[in-house]
């Protein structure tokens, strides 16, 4: 029966090659999808594993301890990664990606970086690591290709007292231990591609689904035992995913390369990346096909009872209101964590997680509900034979017509989640408004007492060309409510960052002259001090403002030298944004996350339904012929197909969008305890093109209505 079942598929004649070439065709394209999505969150959860052997945890053993400091420098506001060590003996752990522990005044840079220093002046970044370069981090210590990282030696005295030194016996053994917020965005960016791809997979395999019923059914009225149809079914669904698997693999790596660059978290992954697991090979390897004879053995349930159960067919008991109880328990489970958020970060995804997954599946469970409630509204206020047909057969059997849409539901639930988080937090915590004052203000906060700065410092910092001013902020020695603020003489401020209350000799500033998220302003205000000139003089300098022209020369010429003059910096100095900058890159990553998402749900959403509508018209073309031949136009039978794919894919996409939001709400009231801000009207517009795309998918199927249904189908079925 096995031979039987392969001849079947592939010497069946014109039609069963057809539908065998394109099943494997669907088939290649969602397993390589689904490959490419689990090698993207390996790749992911790579890049993650080597930033954690960049901070490593305290430990203790026999070997000598290595000093351990990291610290973050800018340039053209990227962030340089620069970790600063000294061994303690000969048996101290070397760092990753490098062969040798570095010595004082000896560095190793990433390539990116190296390309960076052989770029620009000494005098803007090379002077700020002096003494003798030894070589190339290796990538085992990068977490892109494009990171910027410095291992730089000292001694245990100078290493020891920068910030957030510690000892450490192991380097490159941390777990890595992404945040709530990676897991959640992995986890949905990963059920919100893989639902898709597995509904595009099954749509494939169940293409021209009657017809194989009405040839097996044949087969059981000649004899053919209910096991041997079986068997000869999963034979030939099996053929095909076999085929389009094997053409997955082959496409997954002919464009592994290609996709690494592609940077999905923010920094483009390594091509050694994006691998496979052995657990992943077989999952698809072995799953899909597995996958499509399963769905051929569900497909064949009416042949299993009777031979005659294909010509018996009568309407499928109507879906119940029962199926919205997996997406109540989702919105539910989400609501609880409002109250009751677990303090672990994987506790935390623990709970968020699996109530999204669980909302997806209930969409998907309940659809079939939805788009029946919509086909009864819709043949309720029918006044055309058009809608009343597609009303009638959507209520018929509202499965069938959810099943072409639920990829595309699946697509805008993600999409909108994705989109109401990040606009949320965006808006929450989004870069400052920075007008042209601050855009050239380079600030550094000082980490150490600082009785003073030298008036030689200050004058070679005014030397520099596009300084405006060098300002030294004093600390505050009374606390403020409006977080820190420093002190300065009147007659030390510069006018482009405000002016004094009247009357006041001694004020109150921030420590870089600007509030948060205002941006520097000759009109603003500042309050008097309660301080006289005399004990100001007294207090230790906060921070060092430097006001420039903005341009990148002048900007990064001052930070060397302050990095010169103060080398034991935590967070070297900085000009508005350069904070932001990495967060911007977070929210990158989580944007070409969500686009990825949005545009492979939507491309794998529309082929399904471009799949269930050719099938769908396949299957059906007696019933149009007979309705052709009783006078139906054409064009009726056109708005009949379009009406009963259109229909319920509006009424559905406004309930997935609807509980998208609902759920980045809850999710963001529970996690940062936010309010969802109202997305942009780009996203609308992206819904909207979706949308019309999708109908530009149905529009493109109709005519093969015409060519289909003509008087000899009649004759002939």
């Amino acid at each position: 029966m096995i031979r039987f079942g392969l001849r079947l598929a592939v010497a069946g004649g014109r039609e069963a090659l057809t539908r065998l070439i394109v099943i494997a065709a669907a088939v290649a394209i969602g397993s390589g999808l689904l490959l490419t999505t689990l090698a993207g969150v390996n790749a992911v959860n790579a890049q993650l594993t080597r930033y954690a052997s960049m901070y490593p945890n305290a430990s203790a053993s026999e070997a000598d301890p290595l000093w351990w400091s990291n610290r973050q420098d800018y340039f053209h506001g990227k962030q340089i990664i620069r970790i600063d060590v000294a061994a303690t003996g000969s048996t101290a752990p070397t760092p990753v990606g490098v062969p040798t522990i570095p010595g004082p005044d000896e560095y190793y840079a990433s390539p990116a970086f190296r390309d960076l220093l052989a770029a620009h002046p000494a005098d803007q970044l090379g002077d700020r690591y002096p003494g003798r370069d030894l070589g190339t981090v290796a990538p085992a210590a990068l977490t892109s290709p494009d990171t910027l990282l410095v291992i730089a030696g000292g001694t245990p005295e100078q290493v020891a007292k920068l910030p957030n030194a510690q000892q450490v016996t192991h380097v490159g053994d941390a777990p890595a231990l992404p945040e709530a917020t990676v897991n959640l965005i992995l986890g949905v960016t990963a059920g919100g591609l893989l639902f898709p791809v597995l509904i595009f997979i099954g749509t494939a395999t169940r293409l021209s689904a009657a017809r194989r019923e009405q040839r097996f059914a044949a087969m059981r009225l000649v004899g053919a035992t209910p096991r041997q149809i079986s068997l000869v079914a999963a034979v030939e669904a099996a053929a095909a995913a076999v085929a389009g698997t094997a053409v997955g693999f082959a496409l997954f790596y002919a464009f592994r390369a290609p996709l690494a660059g592609i940077p999905f978290t923010g920094m483009p992954f390594f091509p050694s990346d994006m691998s496979l697991g052995l657990l992943d090979v077989l999952l698809v390897a072995l799953g899909v096909p597995a996958g499509a004879a399963l769905a051929a053995q569900v497909s064949l349930r009416r042949v299993r009872i009777s031979p005659l159960g294909v010509t018996r067919r009568v309407t499928p008991r109507a879906p119940r209101a029962y199926r919205l109880i997996p997406m109540v328990l989702g919105v539910a489970v989400l609501v609880f964590a409002i109250g009751f958020r677990p303090e672990t970060s994987d506790g935390q995804a623990a709970v968020f997680l699996p109530g999204l997954l669980l909302i997806m599946a209930g969409l998907v469970f309940a659809g079939p509900w939805l788009t029946m409630v919509g086909a009864r509204v819709l043949a309720r206020y029918a006044n055309r034979p058009a809608t009343l047909i597609a009303a009638r057969r959507l209520a018929d059997n509202p499965k069938a017509g959810f099943r072409a849409i639920s990829g595309i539901m699946l697509a805008l639930f993600v999409t909108s989640v994705a989109v109401g988080v990040i606009t949320t937090i965006v808006g929450n915590r989004g870069p400052a408004p920075t007008g042209s004052t601050d855009a050239g203000t380079v600030t550094t906060v000082f980490d150490e007492k600082v009785p003073s700065v030298p008036d030689t410092l200050v004058a070679e910092l005014r030397a520099i060309s596009g300084v405006r001013s060098a300002t030294a902020i004093r600390e505050n020695p009374v606390m403020t409510d409006s977080g820190e603020v420093g002190v300065i003489a009147c007659t030390d401020l510069p006018s482009a960052y405000g002016r004094c209350a009247g009357g006041a000799s001694v004020i109150e500033v921030p420590l870089g002259l600007s509030r948060w998220r205002e941006s520097a302003s000759p009109a603003t205000v500042w309050p008097a001090a309660s301080l006289t000139l005399d004990a100001l003089q007294r207090l230790p300098v906060g921070a060092m403002v430097v006001g420039t022209d903005g341009s990148s020369a002048a900007i990064e010429r001052v930070r060397t030298v302050l990095e010169i003059a103060y080398p034991t910096f935590w967070v070297g100095p900085n000009v508005p944004g350069d904070f932001e900058s990495d967060f911007a890159d977070t929210l990158r990553g989580w944007e070409q996350l969500a686009n990825v998402v949005i545009v492979a749900s939507l491309a794998l959403g529309g082929c399904s339904l471009a799949v269930s509508v050719i099938g769908g018209l396949t299957e059906r073309r007696r019933p149009f012929s007979l309705l052709r031949l009783s006078g139906a136009p054409v064009r009726v039978l056109r708005r009949v197909v379009a009406l009963e794919s259109a229909v319920p894919m509006l009424a559905v996409a406004a309930v997935a969008i609807g509980m998208g939001l609902l759920a980045a709400h809850l999710f963001l009231r529970a996690q940062m305890d936010y309010t969802l801000v109202a997305p942009e009207p780009r996203f609308y517009a992206i819904v909207v093109v979706g949308l019309a795309a999708c109908l530009g998918v149905i529009a493109s199927t109709l005519p093969l209505l015409e060519r289909i249904t003509g008087p000899e189908t009649a004759r002939s079925e």
